[in-house]
């Protein structure tokens, strides 16, 4: 969370009386094998590192609450627009497609990035960040594909 913000920590150790102050260092983990935290480092946060890191684009932060798509919300139809994503779905797959998936919810609520040859890259709740053949599962619960206008 304080490289999330950008702000400094304070931690006390109230019985001893110990404390020290941290500082965000911009550190974010490798886009492979980081551990979930939603709203940190969850599925959106790797697009945006993804896109930072490989193309050299940076997606806007949305705020994402706890279970935003059981409470009515629609995050991800409602932002990649604003985030200079084009809805692609029918054509052909390219490299660096976000694909907009429906897990187990009402509307779209999990996505991952497109890498070409059949691979996903992606961040799932309770898993760690990896690379997946596209295909069967994934494939049956894609909404939608989109394209940053960057790409098209």
């Amino acid at each position: 969370m304080m490289e999330r913000w950008g702000l400094p920590w304070l931690s006390v150790n109230v019985p001893v009386g110990h404390w020290r102050l941290w500082y965000p260092d911009g550190y974010r983990p490798p886009l492979v094998g980081r551990t979930f935290s939603h709203g940190v480092l969850d599925c959106y946060s790797l697009i945006q590192d993804y896109y930072r890191e490989r193309l050299g684009l940076t997606l806007p932060d949305f705020e994402r609450p706890d279970d935003w798509w059981a409470k009515g919300g629609n995050l991800y139809l409602e932002s990649f627009g604003r985030a200079g994503f084009v809805d692609v779905t029918g054509q052909p797959l390219r490299e660096h497609d976000v694909l907009l998936m429906q897990l187990r919810a009402p509307v779209p609520n999990h996505a991952g990035v497109y890498l070409g040859g059949d691979v996903l890259l992606h961040h799932v709740m309770g898993r760690l960040s990896g690379r997946e053949t596209y295909s069967g599962f994934w494939e049956r619960i894609t909404h939608r594909v989109v394209r940053h206008a960057s790409r098209c």
